[in-house]
């Protein structure tokens, strides 16, 4: 994500933080009026808190900071578990490889690093010729793509040799604020502060698909559906945008334009792993959550101090983590938020659609937002075991 903050000089970091043990306030479940949505803070990073991720089956938290430091925390606990420190400036962003071994890190010290989770040490390092303002692996943990603030760059690194793979200069007319792997690895997507989004294919080494003037300011945020299909941006113009890639309607038809919540420049966005929702982080200090197929808004979530540069959603959807420029991280529950009476009002408002039962192949309204879990109609609910007849939630974090 493009930190919005300038970078400043080097200030000396605390020597506190070595383990768990060395955190003395531990985490407990808050309630917040604007927001009616239980919450539990983490609070240890000394500074802005620049990217946040659900990790090991939803059970871990992986932060890092302009601290200087990476952390690795218990969900359910709140507990520190790992401070990651070898970085000599701010961390622009972290990634961690689908089967939990490493973690990418990117860096104002003009490094990417290589971590092993468990033990903390670091793998390889590379220098780069600018700052790095992003970093993500693809999802077989084979290549790291960053993003540099010099020449316009760029960069894909082999995740096991440590060597350059692709150094693309001048990719944008600007800086280049973000950039990712399509879940294939396939593509890289890069956004720009000069407002536009390009696709480069990795094997044939070219670009395919370039939006120029895609948004009408600096595109801090880009991330893939799972997919591959939709593309999602967000922008300094207090708008998100999704893009159907693989059809290529966005030539002609645009793309549907999710706006009117964020009340200021949206630091970031990211798609359910059902893709069915969208949350994004705006520095209004707010989280949004929408519902993909209307473009709708779901939920407002407050209660930050200050702007939020992160935020992301478990896999079952019951949570969201975001992290702020106000130093804490914060995971919402949303296990029961559809009884908040703003979010039944927005229920409402997206309306139905039809679908048809697997079972008895009749067409039956949903609603937009449950499109993923409700495959069948009342009357094929009604008829199954008692014991069957509702889904029961997952243990909570």
């Amino acid at each position: 994500m493009l930190d919005p903050l300038a970078v400043r000089g080097e200030t000396p970091v605390p020597e506190e933080e070595e383990a768990a043990s060395g955190e003395k306030e531990k985490p407990v479940w808050e309630s917040e009026r604007l927001s009616q949505v239980p919450f539990r803070v983490f609070r240890g990073h000394t500074d802005a808190v620049s990217c946040c991720h659900f990790c090991c089956d939803d059970t871990k938290i992986m932060s890092c900071s302009r601290d200087r430091t990476a952390r690795l925390w218990d969900a359910s606990l709140g507990s520190l578990i790992h401070v990651y420190k070898e970085h000599t400036a701010p961390i622009s962003e972290c990634d961690i490889t689908s089967d939990n071994q490493r973690m990418m890190t990117s860096s104002y010290d003009k490094t990417v690093k290589s971590w092993d989770v468990e033990t903390g040490k670091v793998q390889w390092s590379v220098a780069l010729n600018g700052l790095v303002t992003s970093c993500n692996v693809s999802a077989d943990g084979k290549r790291v793509v960053c993003s540099l603030d010099v020449e316009n760059a760029v960069c894909i690194i082999d995740a096991t040799t440590a060597s350059e793979v692709t150094h693309l200069n001048d990719h944008h007319a600007s800086s280049v604020t973000r950039c990712c792997f399509d879940p294939a690895g396939e593509r890289v997507c890069s956004v720009s502060s000069d407002g536009g989004v390009k696709l480069w294919d990795v094997t044939a080494r070219r670009t395919t698909i370039a939006i120029n003037q895609a948004h009408g300011n600096v595109i801090s945020d880009c991330g893939f559906s799972a997919n591959g299909r939709l593309l999602c941006t967000a922008s300094w113009d207090k708008t998100l945008k999704l893009w159907d890639i693989n059809t290529g309607e966005f030539r002609h038809g645009g793309p549907s334009i999710l706006k009117g919540v964020h009340r200021g420049s949206i630091s970031s966005c990211e798609f359910s792993k059902d893709a069915s929702v969208l949350v994004s982080a705006g520095y209004d200090k707010t989280i949004a959550f929408w519902d993909v197929a209307s473009a709708r808004k779901k939920l407002v979530l407050k209660g930050h101090d200050d702007w939020v540069l992160d935020a992301t959603v478990s896999a079952n959807k019951k949570w969201i983590l975001s992290s702020s420029k106000d130093s804490t991280l914060r995971l919402w529950d949303l296990w029961h938020y559809e009884q908040i009476p703003a979010v039944m009002e927005n229920r409402k408002a997206i309306g139905s659609r039809m679908a048809q039962c697997e079972k008895c192949d009749k067409p039956f309204p949903i609603m937009h937002w449950d499109d993923a879990a409700v495959t069948s109609c009342l009357f094929c609910r009604l008829a199954l075991p008692a014991q069957n007849a509702f889904p029961v939630p997952s243990p909570a974090l």
